[in-house]
């Protein structure tokens, strides 16, 4: 089996070499990945290319909607450089509203995401034969079916029970998963829970 990969899909080395040991080993029987996972209860976290919007009341020429940039930091009126990375929206109203009382008296700012990414690390990565391959930020209570619909579902020559996930949260241990019998044949014994940073690689079908 082989595997189409995007080529604008960036990777670092160590997800490169284990991608490559899936492949190599895509003709051995995984264990079927466990329907249920104790994923502890995961509030969101601020990511890189996030969309935020803050506002500071009484101060709408304060407000504004701005990215997180690649390096996980945020710019605002009266407030630069700032890190976001890693902290949930209460976190960074706080240290907005530090920034900003060195300028005004009092400040009461609210931050919202508009635009989901989430840390790198805990996203979900789709790779192979998707519809449409991408990285998607983690939600509570993700399932595989979840992340099947958001990806637009299996490619016409997607060999889909044969599909891997590889678990990083296990130390990258393999399961199998029958991506097929579940988006084609609506087998609803076939979804799984999804764990952060989990990536699903479909195979291409030799036929």
């Amino acid at each position: 089996m082989s595997i189409r990969m995007p080529m604008e899909s960036l990777w670092p080395l160590p997800a490169l070499l284990l991608l490559a040991a899936v492949l190599g080993g895509c003709a051995t029987a995984y264990p079927p990945a466990p329907a249920h996972a104790a994923v502890p209860a995961h509030p969101y976290v601020i990511g890189p290319l996030d969309s935020i919007t803050i506002t500071v009341w009484r101060n709408p020429e304060l407000s504004v909607t701005t990215p997180v940039r690649p390096d996980g930091r945020i710019d605002a009126p009266l407030v630069h450089d700032l890190p976001a990375l890693g902290k949930n929206p209460s976190e960074l109203a706080h240290d907005i509203e530090t920034a900003l009382a060195k300028y005004i008296r009092d400040p009461v700012v609210t931050v919202t995401v508009n635009g989901f990414q989430g840390p790198f690390g805990e996203q979900i990565r789709v790779v192979g034969e998707a519809a449409k391959p991408q990285a998607i930020a983690y939600r509570q209570s993700m399932t595989l079916l979840d992340v099947m619909i958001q990806v637009g579902g299996l490619t016409d020559f997607a060999d889909g029970n044969h599909a891997v996930l590889v678990r990083g949260a296990e130390g990258a241990k393999q399961y199998g998963v029958r991506l097929r019998d579940l988006v084609k044949r609506g087998d609803i014994s076939a979804n799984v829970d999804m764990v952060p940073g989990d990536v699903l690689i479909i195979p291409q079908s030799a036929f």
